[in-house]
Order: C-alpha cells, then sequence, then structure tokens
C-alpha cells in the first residue's frame, strides 16, 4: 500500500498530536482520515454546486422575487 511522509515543524507535529488525541486516534489514523474527509468534502462541494447549477432555471422560475435583481435574465437592474 502506497505511504507517505509528511514534515512538520516541532509545534506543528504537538498540536497535529493533540488533534489525534482529542480523537482518540493514532497519528497515523488522524492523518489518514483527515486527507479523506477533505477529499469527501471537495466532492460534496462540487456535487452540491453542479446541482444547484442544475436547478437554478427551475428555481428561478419558480421564485422570480428570489433572484437578486444583478442576476436577473434580463440583464436589467431593480430601480
Amino acid at each position: 500500500m502506497p505511504s507517505l511522509n509528511v514534515s512538520f515543524t516541532d509545534d506543528e507535529l504537538e498540536g497535529v498530536r493533540a488533534a489525534a488525541a482529542a480523537e482518540g486516534k493514532s497519528l497515523k489514523q488522524y492523518l489518514h482520515d483527515l486527507g479523506v474527509r477533505e477529499m469527501q468534502r471537495r466532492q460534496f462541494v462540487a456535487g452540491a454546486a453542479e446541482w444547484a447549477d442544475r436547478l437554478r432555471g427551475e428555481f428561478d422560475e419558480a421564485f422570480p422575487d428570489e433572484v437578486p435583481a444583478s442576476e436577473s435574465h434580463d440583464g436589467s437592474a431593480a430601480a
């Protein structure tokens, strides 16, 4: 299985060790989970943004008063 060496300053390592201990995890497991969680977070945000973009037109039609004037489809701004 691939692995990686990560360098930390003494202060950084102390903080990371404290965070791992607070979660009841080994340093190795904590850093692994941190990377995986960030990857999943990015996938979720990208999926949510894609979903919102896909439904934006339908929402704008259903709730025309909720569309900010600067983003209205006819380009006019509210006075």
